[in-house]
């Protein structure tokens, strides 16, 4: 049991439904149907007043790699990586260049 508790405790260890929906491409409704067949854990939870399923990720993996292949699944993991190194790279373009701007701005106040 112990075992057990520590999968919904470690960190990245679970992941809620709508990600499971976003990262490995399932649908609301095969996440329904691995649930009822007893294939998927799940605890309910809410963040702000908005519920979700919460998900052991080990348990979602297995169920997109026997669906769907292990190959499918490591191109979702890429596409997500992908997508995540791209927002950051957007976000580190725009703060360089506010950098860049207050950089110009006070080295024309020392020219003065």
């Amino acid at each position: 049991m112990d075992d057990l508790d520590s999968d919904w405790q470690r960190k990245g260890a679970t992941l809620s439904d709508k990600t499971a929906r976003k990262e490995c491409g399932l649908t609301e409704d095969e996440i329904v149907r691995a649930i009822r067949a007893g294939k998927l854990q799940y605890r309910h939870n809410s963040i702000h007043g908005n519920p979700f399923l919460r998900l052991l990720r080990r348990e979602v993996e297995a169920l997109v790699k026997k669906k769907h292949g292990e190959h499918y699944l490591r191109a979702q993991e890429a596409k997500t990586e992908l997508a995540r190194i791209n927002r950051d790279l957007k976000r580190l373009r725009t703060q360089i260049a506010s950098l860049e701007e207050r950089k110009s701005k006070l080295m024309a106040d020392l020219g003065r």
